[in-house]
């Protein structure tokens, strides 16, 4: 099964910065609106982040003005750059690509779409932030 490739997670202090990214097949990158999700123990999955065909953002309120989602159409990749971290958002953090919901060419879905909206999502990264 194809999988999406993640990486950029780690260990910062609170203030800290990362860049997440995201790697995906050419065909599924090519397929409209791209997801970020972090879980934290003993939470349900959120979406946090997500970025569509034609560079349109949308966040959830808790990273605005923190986190920026971007894509790098040559390398088929999406990244997140985290910044001003702090211990909450310590969690494992998820890509997802291959947007299901029909209706949308290109496009994300208003508000953030949910991960079960998506056909592919990675194994994860983790990010952890201490006070």
């Amino acid at each position: 099964q194809v999988q999406l490739q993640e990486s950029g997670g780690g260990s910062v202090q609170s203030g800290g910065s990362l860049r997440l990214s995201c790697v995906a097949p050419r065909y599924v990158y090519s397929r409209g609106c791209m997801g970020w999700f972090r879980q934290a123990p003993g939470k349900e999955r959120e979406g946090i982040a997500a970025i569509d065909s034609y560079g349109g953002t949308k966040y959830v309120d808790s990273v605005k003005g923190r986190f920026t989602v971007s894509q790098d159409n040559a390398k088929n990749t999406v990244y997140l750059q985290m910044n001003s971290l702090k211990p909450e958002d310590t969690a494992m953090y998820y890509c997802a690509a291959d947007f299901r919901v029909p209706g949308y060419v290109g496009a994300c879905p208003p508000g953030l779409p949910s991960f079960a909206d998506f056909r592919l999502g990675g194994q994860g990264t983790q990010v952890t932030v201490s006070s």
